[in-house]
């Protein structure tokens, strides 16, 4: 089971999981929304998901084109997770909100043309320069 919780604890997720994917991104928006240099998240199926608690969404134009809704708590404001409309089946969960953090094993990072230096990770990922399906 995969769980997690904003920082006051008033908003909550969960699905039976597993990951199907986990990555770090580094778009411009998500640098934006997170107030840093690549966003870890990992992705599950939208149709075992459930949320509860006081949560709003933020849409903006996403680093894939698409939008981007971001769903945060609207006690603290945190990221929580995002139904991002490149990917409509899967919902992705900020891996900072996860109760168990060692779920989260990026694979991939994404938008590594728009890393900025500093936010190199020590550990070997597979790369991409935009997002893995905009050809």
């Amino acid at each position: 089971m995969i769980t997690g919780r904003c920082l006051c604890g008033a908003a909550q997720y969960r699905s039976p999981g597993p990951a199907l994917f986990s990555c770090v991104c580094h778009c411009r928006d998500c640098q934006r929304a997170s107030g840093t240099g690549g966003v870890p998240v990992l992705g599950v199926d939208k149709t075992s998901f459930a949320s509860s608690g006081p949560i709003r969404q933020s849409i903006t134009q996403g680093g894939s084109g698409q939008p981007a809704i971001r769903n945060f708590c609207t006690q603290c404001g945190s990221l929580l997770f995002g139904t991002p409309q490149s990917a409509p089946g899967f919902v992705t969960i900020y891996a900072g909100s996860l109760d168990d953090p060692t779920l989260f094993e990026p694979r991939e990072a994404l938008f590594v043309g728009q890393r900025p230096p500093w936010a190199r990770l020590a550990m070997q990922l597979v790369e991409h320069a935009a997002h893995p399906d905009s050809g």
